[in-house]
């Protein structure tokens, strides 16, 4: 199913993941550190993970979606759009990966009118998660 809110989709993933680092890292900081030993590609993981979410960070800050005029209306566009590409999916199933990709493409456009009320906590989410990361990396 199609995200609702993409923006607070991504928040609440997030969440989960700060969440689980918080109660976990005591448990998984020794377990990395021995598999590290064994597997040394597990620092580039955290290493690439790291560099994703600053990435993803730095998307979010670019987008300032509380300047746009006419974004209420482009919501209701997004809307309408959704429903007949998901009633399209049924008349054209060779066409669904295609109506897929526009999907969600209609979910971040779908998703903006929220971002500003959610952006300040992602981009926490994702500073308060990279120095969690960071952590666990060995020495």
């Amino acid at each position: 199913m199609p995200a609702q809110n993409l923006f607070q989709d991504l928040k609440d993933a997030l969440t989960e993941l700060k969440t689980f680092l918080d109660q976990n890292t005591a448990v998984i900081k020794p377990a990395i550190q021995q598999i590290a030993a064994l597997i040394p590609q597990v620092t580039e993981l955290i290493n690439q993970l790291i560099d994703l979410l600053n990435r993803l960070k730095a998307e979010i800050q670019r987008l300032d979606v509380g300047a746009i005029p006419g974004l209420d209306q482009v919501s209701h566009f997004t809307t309408t759009v959704k429903t007949v590409l998901q009633t399209s999916k049924n008349l054209l199933p060779a066409q669904a990966g295609a109506i897929d990709s526009v999907l969600g493409i209609v979910d971040v456009v779908a998703g903006l009118p929220s971002l500003d009320a959610v952006k300040q906590e992602i981009t926490d989410l994702i500073t308060a998660i990279v120095t969690d990361l960071n952590q666990l990396k060995p020495a």
